[in-house]
């Protein structure tokens, strides 16, 4: 029993030429005139770069920063104190201050990053059994 498709399904089929190899700009640019869907669609890329893993210097590791970002704001604090306090706060730091080594040490993780001025260092390094599991 053969399966029925959808006219949006069909319609979109009929652009794409199976036998051809696309370069990425023209996939993406195929992808974007064939979508059909009433939401944000995913495009997943799967890709063969034929590296020998258990050697290491063809290990493969990396970051993506997205265009966008992730939708989510962060939460930066900062350890400072005098002017560099100030400064921070001008920057756009959610919490500054050197109240805030005693703040963790309470428990209190509720920040995505963490920024530390080097006249703090000395506090913060109490820090490090806390904080040192979440990066």
């Amino acid at each position: 029993m053969a399966h029925k498709r959808g006219k949006n399904y069909q319609d979109a089929v009929k652009n794409v030429d199976a036998e051809k190899l696309y370069t990425i700009e023209e996939a993406v640019d195929l992808v974007k005139k064939i979508d059909f869907a009433k939401f944000d669609a995913t495009i997943e890329i799967a890709m063969k770069l034929n590296v020998d893993t258990k050697q290491a210097d063809q290990q493969l590791r990396g970051a993506v920063v997205l265009p966008n970002g992730t939708g989510k704001d962060q939460t930066v604090i900062v350890f400072a104190k005098g002017d560099k306090a100030k400064d921070a706060e001008a920057a756009g730091a959610d919490f500054v201050g050197d109240d805030l080594v005693a703040k963790i040490q309470d428990g209190w993780l509720d920040f995505d990053v963490a920024i530390a001025t080097p006249d703090m260092m000395a506090q913060v390094g109490r820090l490090g059994r806390v904080l040192g599991p979440k990066a």
